[in-house]
Order: C-alpha cells, then structure tokens, then sequence
C-alpha cells in the first residue's frame, strides 16, 4: 500500500511540473522593466518593457501594448534558442516519462509482470529528474543571461528584472524532479 501512495504521489506531482513548465513558455513577462516616472518616483511609471521567448513587448502609461514577434529561427538571440530548445527537450522527456511511469505503477493493469512493471517505473522516474533538470537549466540559462545584463556596469542598455515565469519554472522543475524520485 506504501508503494503505491508513493507511486500517486510521484504521479501528481509530475504533473503538476509538467503543467508549470508547460505553462511558463507560454507566459509573457520573462524579463521586465520600466521607466519613467515623475522625479524618479517608483510608484508613477510611463512606460514598461517586457518579452519572453516569442516576442518582446512595450506598453505605454495609456495601456497600448506594442509588441514584435522575433522573426524566424536563425535570427534569435543564442540564448533564447538554448532555452528554447532545453524546454522543449524537457517537455519531451517528461512525456515520455509519464507514459512509462503510468504503465509501470501498481494501480494500472498495464505493462506485464511485476518485474518489467518496474524496470518502466524505474525509466519513467530517471525520465522525469532528467526533464526536470533539463528544464531547470533552461531557465538558468535565461535568468544569467539577463542577470549578467544587470549586473554589469559598462551595459548602458535597459536593465531588467527576471519575471515570474522564470520563478514558476523553477518550481515545477523541482515539482518534476522531486517525482520522480517518488517513482524511484
């Protein structure tokens, strides 16, 4: 009975990571910032800056938003191409995870004998920790990139922030990883 609390426990909390990585590609606001004000007051603001993995955006003090899509695949940033591709590798491992680790539960008459049960169990949770860590370095690699940006004294362009999206990654990270330690 342990075993298979475990076995549901790891299964939610997979998804639940799954659907946090999943979600935050398609969120805006990665990295935000904004300018303005009245004698540099923070609470006035005239305008904001913000962009994610498919576009960059600005929205002026009257709520008009001006957005441009990056064009085509090999004329984006480097970075942006890196992450890119470590959450879709991750969103694909992870899937693949979920259709191993579901026929190998207990509480599914899918997948055969006890022994072969396992040994999918046992892939579908190595799947998930490595989805998670993929998807973990994917949003390192965002979140260095704009903190190196930041942090740099002789950068003179617009300093920014690292948004939610990025924050919400990194917990479904750790939501993935830590089920697939469940299944193992």
């Amino acid at each position: 009975m342990k075993i298979r609390v475990m076995q549901i426990w790891g299964f939610l909390m997979t998804v639940l990571g799954w659907i946090f990585v999943a979600c935050t590609m398609a969120m805006e606001g990665w990295k935000v910032t904004s300018i303005g004000g009245m004698g540099g007051s923070a609470v006035i603001k005239v305008a904001w800056y913000w962009s994610n993995l498919w576009k960059a955006c600005f929205t002026d003090s009257t709520s008009v938003t001006n957005c441009q899509d990056f064009p085509v695949l090999w004329s984006v940033d480097n970075h942006i191409q890196i992450v890119r591709g470590l959450l879709m590798g991750a969103l694909s491992v992870g899937m693949l995870g979920f259709v191993l680790s579901l026929i190998g539960m207990e509480c599914t008459f899918l997948g055969g004998k006890d022994k072969a049960k396992h040994r999918k169990l046992f892939t579908g949770g190595v799947c998930h920790i490595i989805s998670g860590f993929l998807a973990a370095s994917g949003y390192a690699v965002y979140a260095k990139y704009v903190s190196g940006e930041y942090f740099n004294p002789y950068f003179d362009g617009l300093k920014f922030d690292l948004g939610t999206p990025l924050f919400l990654g990194w917990v479904g990270s750790a939501f993935h990883m830590t089920g697939g330690w469940f299944y193992l």
